[in-house]
């Protein structure tokens, strides 16, 4: 069996949800918790695209690893997939800007997390850096 994660380093997980809405869930290790935003479309692979990213609740450290059905009536009911994860560098953090490495089989390379500018905006961008 492939090894999924370095314990000694941050961990990140994109799970592909189909919902009420098909959308992916990113989710970053920071603070000892799921650090977690919404994003309506594919992540992207490649420098050039950028994607909405919406702030959702944290969510505990054993959610890294779920994939499987929530049942109807549930919050979020639907199939959970997980579409790529790893390991990942933090290159810096401010609470407007998050600069990461991932390191994924799908997610490759640095990434940014860009929060709009209005008070109390939970949306932010994300999109790769690099080439």
């Amino acid at each position: 069996m492939a090894k999924l994660f370095d314990v000694a380093k941050p961990r990140f997980v994109v799970q592909e949800h189909h919902a009420s809405h098909l959308h992916w869930d990113f989710r970053l290790e920071l603070d000892n918790v799921l650090k977690s935003w919404a994003v309506p479309k594919e992540p992207p692979t490649k420098s050039g695209i950028k994607r909405l990213a919406v702030e959702v609740e944290d969510h505990e450290l054993s959610y890294i690893n779920f994939k499987g059905i929530i049942p109807e009536g549930s919050y979020g009911a639907g199939t959970v997939k997980i579409w790529d994860r790893g390991n990942y560098e933090l290159e810096s953090r401010k609470p407007e800007k998050i600069v990461f490495k991932l390191h994924g089989k799908k997610l490759k390379g640095t990434y940014v997390l860009l929060k709009f500018k209005r008070v109390g905006e939970k949306n932010w961008l994300l999109f790769k850096k690099d080439k």
